[in-house]
């Protein structure tokens, strides 16, 4: 059931949203030089390896200096690309994740593989489910890349401190895996979205 509930809604969002996908891309090409999506391989299900879609709101290459961003302060984030992760637009385009079955609408965080390889045998317990595009992480890290800017050590207190919290969230998700959960968590979503 939450298989068709990820591709009912994510067909119904793609189609809804197709205007404001145009004006998103009118908006980054104009601000700056690259294309209009940013595709980075993320860990999937079982850890296989998928492209993730994302508007891109980074200026082209960014990714070369590093995979963490880290708020106000990275100057690598273009100014469309402010604007697209405070209300987090330029996570949309992966509605075409799920609707390939890569990602669900509810579920873990997709990680990159430098990040992965850290886990522990417990923290791969992620990895038995499908990805999604929120979950309880997502919405207690909303402000994560602000959290990563005040540190001195960005990557060390991911790895450290905010990685392990994650995951803890999101086993919360995967040991009570259920279609209220998934609309809860959508619902909490929104809210946080709009607040």
């Amino acid at each position: 059931m939450i298989r068709f509930c990820d591709v009912f809604f994510s067909l119904l969002g793609l189609i809804v949203l197709s205007p404001i996908f145009v004006i998103i891309a009118l908006c980054i090409v104009l601000d700056s030089r690259g294309g209009v999506f940013y595709r980075q391989v993320r860990v999937g299900r079982d850890g296989k390896d998928f492209r993730l879609f994302k508007f891109r709101s980074m200026a082209s290459g960014a990714d070369k200096k590093g995979l963490i961003t880290v708020g106000a302060k990275d100057a690598r984030v273009t100014r469309v690309g402010y604007f697209l992760r405070k209300y987090k637009l330029d996570e949309l385009p992966q509605l075409l994740n799920v609707v390939r079955g890569e990602m669900s609408l509810v579920g873990p965080r997709p990680e990159v593989r430098k990040y992965v390889d850290m886990y522990t045998v417990e923290q791969r317990k992620v990895l038995a489910v499908v990805p999604g595009i929120t979950d309880y992480a997502s919405i207690e890290y909303a402000d994560e890349n602000t959290i990563l800017g005040q540190a001195s050590d960005p990557d060390r207190a991911y790895v450290e401190q905010i990685m392990p919290d994650k995951i803890r969230y999101n086993m919360k998700y995967i040991d009570n895996r259920c279609l209220k959960e998934y609309f809860k968590i959508i619902f909490l979503t929104l809210m946080k979205i709009v607040k």
